[in-house]
């Protein structure tokens, strides 16, 4: 695959995103992905199911019911309510029923992590399930629906009394289900995801406080940590926030070891968000969100193959060679939200060439939805993934390009759909 260059042709330098083949090539990719996923995920009994590469429910006699699957999918229907999509509002109404009287602890609060049709399958309450929990309330908040302030109200005691640490500006990582703590880590990746649900939280309520809390975890997460580590991003920290480069997981999926280039692009995206909400005040987010997206390309991309290995060594190697969809759907979103800011050829050139390597290798044209998972050589495999575990990632890349970027994407549906009425 040949270089990106920092320049464009001046015949062919305007935006991708401007075009109108682009624009209607991004919302067919967008339908495809509801068509994929939408009806085949519905389980009657409620909750959603999870798909395999063909599309068919996995486990449909009694499939488990993760929270960041039904709170995801949440999220993705109230997308495509505020886009026009027939079928989401059923959806949202099917999974926010499943999600308070079901993934919710009625008796000790907090959010269940899973459950199958027996009931709870794994009674841990995590931070990053807890955060979904958050971000599927204040999604659904923006079309109304009526157990929305609900969830928000009650996911934000929780986080609060249980999760948060004033003391250092970010949450808690784990409890059991009666609320003893697992204690000995904290993790950058339920902090991430609980600055996306906190800016859409701030976005659906107009509550600074919620915005203040983002603005304290991008400060511990990047400013402290990430920048001082030549703007490689740290996943894994002791409970007194040192970072902890020796930690390993069994589940190197949801825990992975050393670092994790994904995670690198969809700080970068948050945190030009962020900056945009906090009325552009923090200049130190934008730079850093530069310079997270250019060293993920400099160290996380294969030179030779394309695409980004999963994760890296702390000498900069790859650790896990397998390429997964989320991290190259994550750097669609982060740098069509960072060129819509920065003028800087670079992050357009890359925006093409990370569409050309989903086109070629990542969506699945003959069966619909994305491949999870490839190898080295780009060839199909599941040794992390089975299946196309859900619809969130893959679908923000292809809207993302199409809505202002000034705030999050529901946000940015609801600001341009006032603009043109």
């Amino acid at each position: 695959m040949s270089d990106v260059t920092n320049s464009l042709p001046k015949t062919n330098a305007s935006p991708w995103q401007k075009r109108p083949f682009h624009r209607q090539y991004l919302m067919r990719q967008a339908n495809d992905l509801f068509d994929f996923f939408e009806a085949a995920s519905i389980n009657p009994k409620g909750g959603f199911f999870e798909l395999d590469d063909e599309g068919m429910p996995l486990g449909e006699d009694n499939g488990i019911r993760q929270i960041h699957v039904t709170t995801r999918m949440i999220h993705c229907a109230v997308v495509g309510s505020l886009i026009g999509r027939p079928g989401s509002d059923e959806i949202i109404d099917h999974g926010m029923n499943y999600l308070w009287n079901k993934h919710r602890d009625d008796k000790r609060g907090g959010y269940f992590w899973s459950l199958d049709d027996n009931g709870v399958t794994d009674g841990a309450k995590q931070a990053y399930g807890h955060a979904f929990v958050l971000l599927a309330g204040s999604s659904a908040k923006l079309v109304g629906h009526p157990l929305a302030d609900k969830v928000i109200a009650d996911a934000t005691e929780v986080i609060e009394k249980r999760f948060w640490d004033d003391s250092v500006g970010a949450v808690r990582e784990e409890f059991s289900a009666d609320w003893t703590e697992v204690r000995g880590y904290r993790g950058q990746n339920s902090n991430m995801h609980l600055t996306e649900a906190l800016m859409a939280a701030y976005e659906a309520t107009g509550q600074q406080a919620y915005l203040k809390k983002a603005e304290r975890i991008a400060e511990l997460i990047i400013r402290k940590n990430a920048v001082r580590l030549d703007h490689r991003v740290a996943e894994h920290f002791d409970e007194y926030w040192v970072v902890d480069k020796n930690y390993r997981h069994p589940n190197e999926m949801f825990r992975p070891s050393g670092t994790t280039p994904g995670h690198w692009l969809e700080w970068s995206r948050l945190l030009y968000q962020l900056w945009v909400l906090g009325q552009k005040q923090h200049s130190w987010m934008t730079d850093a969100a530069r310079n997270l997206f250019q060293r993920s390309i400099e160290l996380g991309w294969d030179k030779v193959h394309g695409g980004f290995f999963y994760t890296l060594d702390w000498n900069d190697e790859p650790a896990i060679r397998e390429k997964l969809w989320w991290p190259v759907a994550e750097a669609i979103g982060a740098a069509s939200y960072i060129s819509a800011h920065d003028n800087d050829a670079y992050f357009q050139a890359w925006y093409r060439k990370l569409w050309d390597y989903a086109e070629n290798h990542v969506i699945d044209h003959a069966r619909g939805g994305w491949l999870s998972e490839l190898k080295e050589d780009l060839t199909p495999a599941s040794n992390l993934f089975v299946g196309k575990p859900d619809i969130y990632h893959a679908l923000q890349a292809c809207l993302i390009p199409l809505y202002p970027a000034t705030g999050s994407l529901t946000h940015a549906i609801i600001e341009q759909d006032h603009k043109t009425r």
